[in-house]
């Protein structure tokens, strides 16, 4: 495959304690690169998909590391923009047993956050696309990410490229659930393959689910809620969920369904008994439903059953990056998961 996919978003610098320490525990935070956009990327790069990386990053040494990490992935960085004051960061406090992990943000006055309509020829860059890739965590940022969002979906659309969106609902990221289902329809109306689930429909994509708030969703309220985004928004031939039963910090199950318009599809259930790190997870998700869409016609069962195998993956992997093969996916779906050693 010769086409391009394309990711666009905001890449972070990661810093997190190691092990299972918490912030008053430790002088030392673990450095590496991340964002939900770029974790695609990365992801599709590895399963040989050629990808291009679009942001902004600040013209210093930070930055400029972070081009050299993307490129020893192989991922395409000649679209990405320099300028602004700083590369935004996150602090990642990872949980154990019954204390989750904490998140703290610091990505005010970022180099992406002061992006501007018309820094990027959205022309050039989806010349040679066939996919284009964004998430919620955009329009949450600023508004001027939002409007250079809004050029490139209409490019995208003008073009004919398959447009795929992560909702990413992040409530410290949102002024109030007000604004977030102010912006974020408009660019829903754009895209082609959604993941969300109903609490996203309900709360930022103006959807009256008549769901009890207290009640458990199931495969049947997915396909009830997908229908009506369909209907409201017409572009959406793909919606895709996953469901995570929390039995600890470290345990949990996993399990993926999508919606084609026409019936709702259920990967296997996974036992995650031991998570390593599932920042990342569903952004592997993503790269796996892309890899999917792109390789395998009408096998919808096929597509859900991968994606969740990789996205369970990357719940063993340090960092934000699953750094797996297809072959590894494809030894998971085959129901290898003794984890013994590849001698």
């Amino acid at each position: 495959m010769s086409k391009k996919v394309i990711t666009f978003g905001e890449i972070m610098l990661r810093l997190a304690t190691s092990g299972y320490k918490r912030f008053s525990q430790t002088n030392v935070l673990n450095a590496t690169y991340g964002g939900g956009e770029m974790n695609v990327s990365v992801s599709l790069a590895n399963f040989g998909i050629p990808t291009a990386c679009v942001t902004r990053l600040p013209d210093n040494d930070i930055g400029k590391f972070c081009i050299e990490e993307l490129n020893k992935f192989g991922v395409d960085t000649s679209h990405i923009v320099f300028g602004g004051e700083r590369l935004g960061i996150y602090f990642l406090e990872t949980g154990a047993v019954t204390r989750g992990s904490k998140v703290v943000y610091d990505r005010a006055n970022s180099a992406f956050t002061s992006l501007a309509k018309g820094m990027i020829d959205w022309d050039e860059v989806l010349q040679d696309a066939c996919w284009f890739h964004w998430t919620g965590i955009i329009p949450a940022i600023s508004e001027g990410a939002t409007e250079v969002l809004e050029e490139a979906l209409q490019k995208a659309n003008e073009k004919g490229i398959t447009v795929s969106c992560d909702v990413n609902y992040r409530s410290k990221l949102w002024k109030d659930d007000k604004e977030a289902c102010k912006v974020m329809p408009p660019l829903i109306a754009k895209t082609n393959v959604l993941i969300g689930n109903e609490f996203d429909a309900e709360k930022v994509l103006d959807i009256e689910t008549n769901l009890p708030t207290n009640g458990e969703y199931s495969k049947e309220t997915f396909g009830m809620v997908s229908r009506q985004l369909m209907q409201k928004y017409p572009k959406l031939q793909k919606i895709v969920t996953t469901r995570r039963g929390t039995i600890s910090a470290n345990h949990n199950t996993w399990v993926g369904i999508l919606y084609n318009g026409k019936q709702v599809l259920k990967s296997p259930t996974y036992q995650m008994t031991h998570i390593v790190d599932r920042v990342g997870g569903g952004d592997a998700l993503m790269a796996g439903l892309i890899y999917g869409f792109l390789n395998w016609t009408n096998q919808e069962q096929k597509i859900i059953d991968f994606a969740v195998a990789a996205s369970f993956l990357k719940h063993t992997i340090t960092g934000d990056v699953n750094n797996i093969s297809i072959e590894e996916v494809e030894q998971l779906m085959k129901g290898n998961l003794g984890g013994k050693i590849d001698w």
